[in-house]
Order: structure tokens, then C-alpha cells, then sequence
């Protein structure tokens, strides 16, 4: 059995552990002095009051999130064997989905691998590490990753903003191979470009693809607006779907070079505004210009709990001006990536906007993230994305 030493829950404490979630809380912990001295990232077996196991985590004593179970029992090794099973199963489940190798091949707790996300881009994967459990299993990790898919390039984006809750430096490097600065995205039939060295995140959205089809069946023939609209997910679909005319709007000068690239790569007339979204959307709506289809999907509003109220507004806000520049009888896409905004709370802020900008709008899709971003059936948090779109009147 592997020596590693143990964490015990207080007593009565652990409810969501007992009934299946990874997550143990810092205040659910006997924290000790033994407990305490342990470096962030340590592997620990833990055991309830009761002397119930709950099998091998990652260990972090400065975090909220101070346990993070890896779904293995206290008898197995986690080594590079183990997360090569892991990948594995991954592997093989995004296999049956996509026939083409761009997906996200690793959805961190949803995959049972809680602190990595991995996104495949043909013989690239950009790795992100989020807390100091993944940080020190990198070694095995990038040894499984050869074992299971031996990509001719691996990234490490290791700069989200939870790795310094976790005490972790932020750094970006190739950790395989050479890499430039642009990658390839193949979706839904059309050609996108990614930099995964210094775009957002790890350069490109899987999430939204499935819901980038479906507003795409909406736009043949249409006017679109497509909001943040980054690297041109929606806008370029959208445009080889047939829509009359495309306009995008970002702040980011990088993001627009790279759905300049695109457009022209798939041969899709699109026009991209380089201005705050907020601004530019008033602006619209008071010189009374209009769109068929509007599609608004913004970074996180809601970064954290506390920032719940203000976010809230902000996706009120969004909607208002959205619904604003939208056309009678057309279509409008909301979509909020704040996994601490709740879902229910992110509609209802949605429909007041609407209903402020004087419209009624049917809602025809609820949805989240694609099947390639798994969900921890017991941890909600890990569903995050939340896509509504309304028929207005």
C-alpha cells in the first residue's frame, strides 16, 4: 500500500463526500498540526470519523477546497499508470463523439481528474493546471499523455487565476515539441485559429460548439450580431450557414486577427469591430440599428460569490441591449460562462432584461456545455455554462 499520510474528517462532517462528491471542505477537517505541515498538493488518504474510507485526493491546508478526492482507492499508487487509465477513458469517450481529434479531451472533476483541463487541437494539447495536486503530478502526467496519445506538442498554460488561491505560480511554456502561435480548429464543418500561448484560456471554446450549430440554423438568410465575438465561433458559422449579412464586436485586437483569418479561410463575408461590447451595443441601439440574430457570450460576469449582484446586473444589462438591437420576429443568444452564477438566477435576470428593452421573447434553447465538457453528477459546480436563446416578438 502506498505511504501516504492520512487526513480525517471531524466528526458528523463530509456530507456531500459520503454521498459521492470529490470535494472536501477545510472547515470538514481535522486540521492538525500534522495536517498543516503538509505541502500544498501532498497525496493523502482520507477517512471519516467513522473509519469510513474515501479513498486517495490531493491535499491543499491554505484552501477552502482543501481536499480533492481522485476517485482511487488508498491502495493504488497515482502514478503515471493511473492517469494513463484516466486519459484513457477520456480518450475513448470523446472517440465515440467526434471524428476529428478537436475537443476538450480532459474536463477537470467531470473526468475525474479535478485541477486539469486539457483541449486537443490535432497533435497539440494545451494543458491547464489549476491547483497544486495536478501541479505536482505533472511529470507522470506528461509521461501518461505520450503513453496514450504521444501528441507532437504539448502547451502548459498554467496561468488561471485559481492556481494563486493555490499558492502556484503562473507561467506559460512548451512543454513538448514547437509551437507557434497559432493553431487550427476544426468545427462544425468550418476552419477557426487559436493561439494557445497567449489567447484566452486555452485559446478556443469547445463548450459552445453545439449551441455555435444551432443559432447557425437560425442566421441562413439573416442578419447576425455576434457579440465578444472573439475569434468569430458564432460569427463565422453563422456566415457559411448562409446569413445575409455578419458583424462581430471584441475588444480584443489579437482575437479579431485571428476571425480575420478565419472568415477569409472559410470564405465568409464578416465584418469585426474592435470596441467595448457594452458601448457599441448602446450605440446600436440608439442610432435604431437592428440584427435578425444577436448572439451576446461575455467572459464571467460573476469571477467569484461576491461578485454575484454586480454580474447579475451586468447579464441584465447585456440582455437589454441585445433584445435592443434585435429585430422583430428575430433571435436572441445569451449565454453566461460564471459557474457562480446560478442558472435559474442567469434566466431570470435574462428575461427581465428583455422585457425592459419592451419585448417578449419565447424561450426555445436551455443549454449548457457539449458532451467533450463531462459533469460531475455530484458536483453542480462543475456545470458552468448556461446558453439561453429567445424568439422575440
Amino acid at each position: 500500500m502506498p505511504d501516504r499520510p492520512t487526513i480525517r474528517l471531524k466528526p458528523r462532517e463530509g456530507r456531500r463526500a459520503r454521498a459521492g462528491a470529490p470535494w472536501i471542505f477545510s472547515n470538514e477537517i481535522v486540521m492538525d498540526a500534522s495536517a498543516k505541515s503538509l505541502p500544498p498538493g501532498s497525496l493523502v488518504n482520507v477517512v471519516g470519523d467513522d473509519g469510513r474510507s474515501f479513498g486517495a485526493g490531493t491535499f491543499n491546508p491554505g484552501t477552502l477546497i482543501a481536499v480533492r478526492l481522485l476517485d482511487a482507492p488508498v491502495a493504488m499508487e497515482i502514478d503515471c499508470e493511473f492517469l494513463a487509465r484516466r486519459l484513457g477513458h477520456a480518450l475513448a469517450v470523446r472517440q465515440a463523439l467526434f471524428d476529428a481529434p478537436y475537443y476538450r479531451l480532459v474536463h477537470a472533476e467531470g473526468d475525474f481528474l479535478p485541477g486539469l483541463v486539457i483541449d486537443r487541437f490535432g497533435e497539440t494539447l494545451v494543458v491547464q493546471i489549476a491547483t497544486a495536486g495536478m501541479e505536482l503530478l505533472l511529470d507522470p502526467l506528461l509521461e501518461a499523455l505520450d503513453r496514450v496519445i504521444a501528441p507532437q506538442c504539448v502547451v502548459l498554460r498554467a496561468d488561471v487565476p485559481l492556481r494563486a488561491l493555490e499558492g502556484l505560480p503562473l507561467y506559460s511554456r512548451v512543454a513538448k515539441g514547437h509551437q507557434s502561435s497559432q493553431l487550427h480548429v476544426e468545427e462544425n464543418g468550418a476552419r477557426y485559429f487559436a493561439d494557445p500561448t497567449a489567447g484566452q484560456k486555452t485559446g478556443w471554446y469547445y463548450d459552445q460548439r453545439d449551441n455555435r450549430a444551432f443559432v447557425a440554423r437560425l442566421a441562413a438568410g439573416r442578419s447576425v450580431l455576434d457579440a465578444y465575438c472573439y475569434t468569430g465561433g458564432f460569427a463565422i458559422l453563422a456566415a457559411r450557414s448562409g446569413a445575409r449579412e455578419v458583424s462581430g464586436i471584441d475588444s480584443s485586437a489579437p482575437a479579431l486577427r485571428l476571425a480575420e483569418e478565419a472568415a477569409i479561410a472559410n470564405g465568409a463575408a464578416c465584418r469585426f469591430v474592435k470596441s467595448d461590447v457594452m458601448e457599441e451595443l448602446e450605440r446600436l441601439a440608439n442610432a435604431g440599428e437592428t440584427f435578425d440574430v444577436v448572439i451576446a457570450d461575455p467572459p464571467p460576469f460573476v469571477p467569484a460569490r461576491k461578485d454575484l449582484e454586480a454580474g447579475a446586473h451586468a447579464y441584465r444589462k447585456l440582455a437589454r441591449l441585445a433584445a435592443g438591437t434585435t429585430r422583430a420576429g428575430g433571435y436572441v443568444a445569451l449565454a453566461s460562462c460564471s459557474y457562480n452564477m446560478p442558472a435559474d438566477r442567469f434566466a431570470q435576470e435574462c428575461a427581465i432584461g428583455i422585457a425592459r428593452a419592451g419585448r417578449r421573447g419565447a424561450l426555445i434553447r436551455q443549454a449548457g456545455a457539449g458532451p467533450d465538457h463531462p459533469v460531475n453528477p455530484m458536483l453542480p459546480e462543475s456545470s458552468y455554462l448556461k446558453t439561453l436563446v429567445y424568439a422575440l416578438d
